[in-house]
């Protein structure tokens, strides 16, 4: 679900989160509508913002473990574990952790890729926040969950920090929740072009396809 429907409708703390995002049309790619969260991270008051929804939301629910998907979930995560009490752990790309690692495979458009983690960096029974700046199809935060859950750690929620407007609801991935605080911004020539009808809708947002989406968002 989105911060506004859970009792945030109206709270100008999203309002400054979703203008501190900037737009940049057109990558990596054409019909891209790539969403730049360092801006974000260059505005101190959103940038604490985002931690304190966070923080005010899972302070307290017990989560011992903060997992941070590479690469901007480890801007997000750890913040958010110092602040709740609970220990940080990366879930990284391959071949970037030194020790013995536990891996777990997903799709992706074209082609896969690989979530690491340190083997003994979780127990079983531990509860885990998943938290990452963005969820499109869902692949990767569903890959994370497949990878705690095979080490007996219990996933309570992921949370991110950008949204496409489908996951709106109580959406979960593989039973999991979804909190995310705001929606993709379009940038000022789209909302030119909309507001003239001179295009239609679907915009791309993300480089996956809505179909990948459908099948993690259950």
């Amino acid at each position: 679900m989105f911060a506004e429907e859970n009792g945030l409708d109206g709270d100008p703390r999203i309002k400054a989160i979703s203008d501190a995002i900037r737009v940049v049309p057109h990558f990596p790619k054409p019909g891209i509508m790539f969403q730049d969260i360092t801006t974000l991270l260059l505005d101190p008051k959103a940038f604490r913002y985002a931690v304190d929804i966070f923080v005010d939301r899972y302070k307290d629910k017990k989560i011992s473990v903060v997992a941070g998907v590479e690469a901007r979930g480890f801007i997000f995560g750890p913040p958010i574990a110092l602040a709740i009490g609970a220990k940080f752990v990366p879930l990284r790309k391959p071949r970037k952790l030194p020790g013995e690692v536990i891996s777990e495979a997903y799709v992706l458009e074209y082609g896969t890729d690989c979530l690491e983690m340190h083997v003994g960096a979780v127990q079983p029974g531990e509860s885990v926040l998943i938290v990452d700046d963005l969820v499109a199809t869902g692949g990767t935060l569903s890959a994370a969950i497949r990878l705690l859950e095979r080490v007996g750690a219990e996933v309570v929620e992921c949370a991110c920090v950008i949204g496409l407007p489908v996951v709106k609801g109580n959406w979960r991935l593989k039973g999991v929740p979804l909190y995310v605080l705001v929606e993709p911004r379009l940038d000022d020539l789209v909302h030119s072009q909309l507001n003239n009808f001179q295009i239609n809708l679907p915009v791309p947002i993300m480089n996956e396809p809505y179909e990948v989406m459908q099948k993690n968002l259950m």
